[in-house]
């Protein structure tokens, strides 16, 4: 990707200025994770029976566990790596909680980590075609960043996303691995969770879809509980799809919804999914020029 400054009319080129090190891609990253990528540092260079993770991290919203990878170089399989890591983890998963407590100094039991979330990003330069190529398939949980760097201290991020609806599980010829990280995780898409929706359910949360995304760098992003709008790395909010309704939860601290209609009640007390304080249930009928108000104050609070 080519970067150009406008300079009263004139474009001027900006020069790449190609990482050095692998190393330094890695200090760049765990400096900024929070920022990049909404996730939590635990551990460098973590040495497991005979691998070695170069950062393990923690994804607060889905509660499960992030392996990052960074490469220079481009002879290296996407796929095999991808499932060796996850496999050290789904057969490790005690050492991967020690980790996280002996580092973070905090708390963490088992059965609240959602194995089935578990993922691997690959972050390098770049990324070959045949690299590319492999990872097209819907339910892999891997991820391919291609970071750039420039003159001036930029620095550009993209994923590469595939557009594909082909399962990995229509692969016949699968090792042990793949079979093993193929039972145990999950990628959450939108049919999973419109699957046991009505038809009218579905046309309501497509509208409301259209609306959310048509707010500047507004994504959606499935887990395992909810469908999530992300303006960035921050949810504005997140819906559960049930058969007749639409639940709402707006992210929002409780007092900060500017909502004289009461349509959201104050959940700040009480056991839910997803984040913010504030949540309501969408039917048909339900005012959505009011609802794209509210929904508003919460893309003005975190996507700016």
């Amino acid at each position: 990707m080519n970067l150009y400054n406008l300079n009263k009319s004139q474009l001027q080129e900006i020069k790449s200025q190609p990482f050095k090190l692998e190393k330094d891609i890695q200090q760049f990253v765990e400096q900024s994770l929070q920022m990049l990528f909404g996730l939590e540092f635990v551990k460098n260079e973590f040495q497991l029976n005979s691998l070695r993770i170069d950062t393990l991290a923690f994804d607060k919203q889905s509660n499960a566990f992030v392996i990052i990878e960074y490469k220079k170089g481009k002879s290296f399989s996407v796929v095999d790596q991808g499932y060796s890591y996850l496999s050290l983890l789904l057969n490790n998963k005690a050492d991967f909680i020690l980790e996280y407590q002996e580092q973070s100094g905090k708390a963490l039991k088992r059965d609240t980590v959602d194995w089935s979330q578990s993922r691997v990003i690959f972050i390098a330069p770049q990324f070959t075609t045949y690299q590319k190529q492999s990872i097209e398939f819907k339910d892999l949980p891997f991820e391919l960043w291609e970071i750039k760097k420039y003159e001036h201290d930029l620095i550009m991020l993209n994923q590469h996303k595939s557009n594909s609806q082909v399962s990995v599980n229509t692969i016949g010829d699968q090792d042990e691995r793949a079979k093993q990280v193929s039972k145990e995780i999950k990628v959450y898409t939108e049919e999973d969770h419109l699957s046991k929706a009505s038809e009218a359910t579905k046309e309501l949360y497509f509208e409301l879809k259209e609306r959310i995304t048509a707010l500047d760098e507004v994504e959606i992003n499935p887990v395992k509980q909810y469908i999530g709008f992300k303006a960035g790395k921050k949810l504005v909010c997140d819906v559960e799809v049930q058969k007749k309704q639409i639940k709402m939860r707006i992210n929002l601290k409780q007092g900060a919804l500017d909502d004289h209609k009461k349509l959201f009640r104050d959940v700040s007390n009480i056991g839910h999914w997803g984040v913010g304080d504030y949540e309501a249930l969408i039917v048909p009928d339900t005012d959505l020029d009011y609802l794209m108000s509210l929904i508003k104050q919460s893309y003005k609070y975190h996507g700016e």
